[in-house]
């Protein structure tokens, strides 16, 4: 049934299983792209699950209702929406660091580094005593038995993991912590009136979104909030190191500034925007910003009625609940890149990462639901909320989907057609240029999502809220 990972997702919201028919979910067909897993139906899931948030607002707003639906072919396409971009006509390169990468370990294993910011790929080649250059990262790695490696990087701040089958990832005392969660959590924890929306004739108009995350996932998020009429402040520090073709992925619809929470004044003036903010939405490891004074706890005091989204790569609990960590990380640790690399081997032997961001994508859209969820709840009953959620407890929910019969996944083609990609597209006119970029994706009768606002470089725009329109 094309809604039953839809049904999966309802609990989180207290609705009832019927509400999964409210959405049109169509072209569901996995495998849309070459992989086992259901990455067709989690992303049309996940984006419906927004749909039916935002218009759930709609109906606070208006006494509205409006009806909602999600192409599961452009939903997956999503989820991998920076390969699709081009600038004044060019292509944007989305390459990764050439050391970036799996290499044979010893005694049959393999090893993932995770080399894309310079920091984590600084530590990697401290661990392993080389240069920056493939050949030899690739005999250094050879010497080292995998696990050691995982756990020397790891000491070193670097990112990275052996590769694990399923069934060694599902013995591994992390994934038996992970198994203790739900996929999401939406928790009370401040006492505040109920809040009405601000006014506007958009179903997030006028909520104000601290942006805190980088990469993939929380920025997702925040830009999935900003195509419903939210307003967006990303923060990120012009000392932080960033993949600059991702910022144009995932800032539409955002204004973006430079904070430098090192400094107790910046940290004072991320304070003042927190005060006249609705949602906080931060990707940092747990316990992070509660030594800057910025837990859920103390910025719920700060703003009451505050809604708070966590996010981390391992969650708040188990031996890795403070361990760094990527989509790509979580896939080899898990078990996912073995299975990938079983079933579609690529140029060279070994284990391979499916052929979109899939745990990234569905996180930020997952995150942005239970924001939109969150809102809802403080307009009903009141209190400042926590959203929380890791990447690894997305991979596990993209892995109970099951996985697609072997005998369906001969000659998948890896590409949508370029009149597919024609339709799902649109221009930009950005302080860069004219960006070519998909479209949001989940349709909405009344009000279509659309982004107000271009992508722009970070750091663009001053630390201050824009005024909210009547």
């Amino acid at each position: 049934m094309p809604n039953d990972a839809l049904r999966t997702l309802l609990p989180i919201a207290g609705w009832p299983e019927e509400r999964a028919s409210a959405v049109d979910i169509t072209n569901v067909s996995d495998p849309i792209v070459p992989t086992p897993f259901r990455i067709g139906e989690t992303s049309a899931a996940a984006l419906a699950a927004v749909g039916l948030a935002v218009a759930d607002l709609w109906t606070l707003r208006t006494g509205r209702q409006q009806d909602v639906a999600v192409d599961t072919r452009q939903a997956t396409a999503s989820l991998r929406s920076g390969k699709y971009m081009h600038l004044d006509g060019a292509h944007v390169s989305t390459e990764r660091n050439t050391v970036m990468g799996v290499y044979p370990a010893k005694n049959g294993r393999w090893s993932y580094l995770h080399c894309n910011f310079p920091n984590h790929r600084a530590a990697a080649l401290r661990v392993l005593g080389v240069e920056e250059d493939r050949e030899a990262v690739r005999k250094a790695v050879a010497q080292w038995d995998a696990l050691e490696l995982e756990e020397a990087i790891i000491a070193a701040k670097g990112a990275g993991g052996m590769v694990r089958t399923m069934e060694e990832w599902a013995q591994h005392p992390q994934a038996i912590a992970l198994a203790s969660l739900p996929l999401m959590e939406i928790i009370k924890i401040g006492d505040s009136p109920p809040e009405k929306l601000p006014d506007g004739d958009r179903p997030l108009s006028g909520v104000r979104v601290l942006d805190l995350t980088r990469v993939l996932a929380g920025p997702t998020c925040a830009r999935t909030l900003a195509e419903h009429g939210a307003d967006v402040l990303k923060i990120t520090g012009a000392h932080l190191p960033n993949i600059g073709y991702q910022e144009y992925d995932t800032g539409h619809g955002k204004l973006s500034t430079h904070l430098d929470l090192r400094e107790s004044k910046d940290v004072e003036i991320l304070r003042g925007l927190v005060r006249e903010a609705d949602v906080f939405s931060q990707g940092y490891r747990p316990g992070t910003l509660g030594s800057r004074g910025l837990s859920p706890e103390a910025l719920a005091q700060l703003r009451p009625g505050l809604v708070f989204v966590s996010l981390c790569a391992f969650s708040h609990v188990g031996p890795w609940a403070s361990r760094r960590g990527f989509d790509t990380v979580v896939q080899t640790v898990s078990g996912i890149t073995n299975r990938q690399g079983e079933l579609f081997p690529g140029a060279q032997p070994g284990p391979q990462f499916y052929p979109v961001s899939a745990i990234d994508y569905l996180t930020g859209y997952l995150m942005a639901f239970g924001a939109t969820v969150a809102l809802g709840r403080r307009v009903r009953e009141g209190g400042s909320w926590l959203v929380r959620i890791s990447l690894a407890q997305v991979g596990r929910w993209l892995v109970s989907r099951g996985q697609v019969p072997e005998a369906a996944l001969k000659d998948v083609s890896q590409e949508f057609t370029l009149a597919e990609l024609e339709h799902w597209s649109m221009i930009s006119d950005t302080p860069m240029g004219r960006l070519r970029h998909l479209r949001p994706v989940v349709r909405l009768s009344e009000t279509p999502p659309r982004w107000a606002r271009p992508s722009v470089p970070l750091g663009y725009h001053e630390p201050v809220w824009p005024a909210r329109t009547a």
